[in-house]
């Protein structure tokens, strides 16, 4: 079996923290370099439920995308909920390792994952790495349809492949639109809107859309705009990060068990939907 340190020098080949924004915290955050891992588990975020579900699947190693302590802290204690995650992470012997936005401009990397989720074909990064010569890495992804459909059906081709969420799927603009070229960004991507006005696209898939900045975007040009749930559009990374270790294991001979999380983490659990029988706001 290897050991944590032979396995985290796989994972930070696949994505380098130096790769990531300088305010992200990516890297090991728990965890003894000598100890033996056998089974790991991928989930988006660092939270209590998959905590417990990788001690009880006997996880040694826990891999999340999104960072346990993104702003820093002066305290691990118990009576608070993260510090509760690490004494349940060190107790059990699983150690958490991290990749966030080094893994989002990852080539593949985390909007590879959702295009792939929505068989959209990738044409290229929306924001290139300057730092990659090939041109492959970068935040977003802008992918062509095998064929045309309307705003509505890439909506419901969203909803249908993507985790089931509270939210589902928003869309902005016209639904009868035809969509041939769509920008995708796993996790909030309203600062985007610039990049993807100047990719020319039909559509752009992401999360997170504030009111303003979508009603600008709107505004500006035809695009039309999917808002999915940001635990959603991430979710996808992680069976493909899974499958990236599975082949690494196979390539060494570990034989790891590697298991990804079915367990919904997005924080919204209900929708109500607006009632349709009256036109414009109520006096």
């Amino acid at each position: 079996m290897p050991r944590l340190s032979e396995v985290i020098a796989a994972l930070e080949n696949l994505w380098p923290a130096e790769r990531a924004e300088s305010w992200d915290a990516v890297g090991t955050v728990v965890g003894d370099p000598d100890q033996e891992v056998t089974r790991v588990l991928f989930a988006v975020d660092p939270v209590r439920e998959i905590v417990d579900e990788a001690v009880k699947l006997g996880a040694d190693l826990l891999v999340t995308h999104h960072p346990l302590y993104l702003r820093g802290t002066t305290t691990v204690a118990a009576s608070h909920f993260k510090g509760r995650v690490v004494h349940t992470l060190i107790k059990n012997d699983i150690a958490l390792h991290v990749a966030h936005t080094n893994a989002d401009t990852a080539d593949p990397g985390v909007s590879d994952a959702l295009a792939g989720a929505l068989d959209l074909r990738v044409v290229r990064p929306l924001v290139p790495d300057p730092t990659d010569p090939a041109g492959r890495r970068g935040l977003g992804r802008v992918c062509e349809l095998d064929h045309p459909v309307t705003v509505r059906e890439l909506a419901a081709r969203a909803a249908e492949r993507l985790p089931a969420t509270a939210q589902g799927i928003r869309v902005a603009g016209d639904a009868d639109a035809v969509v041939r070229t769509v920008a995708v960004s796993g996790g909030s991507g309203d600062s985007l809107f610039d990049q993807v006005r100047a990719a020319g696209v039909d559509a752009f898939l992401t999360a997170d859309l504030r009111h303003h900045p979508a009603s600008e975007a709107v505004a500006h040009s035809p695009l039309a705009l999917l808002d999915a749930a940001h635990w959603a559009t991430e979710w996808p990374w992680c069976e493909l990060a899974a499958a990236q270790l599975d082949e690494i294991s196979d390539r060494h001979g570990w034989d790891l068990r590697v298991h990804v999380s079915k367990t919904v983490t997005d924080p919204w659990t209900a929708h109500a939907a607006s009632t349709t029988t009256t036109a414009g706001a109520p006096n």
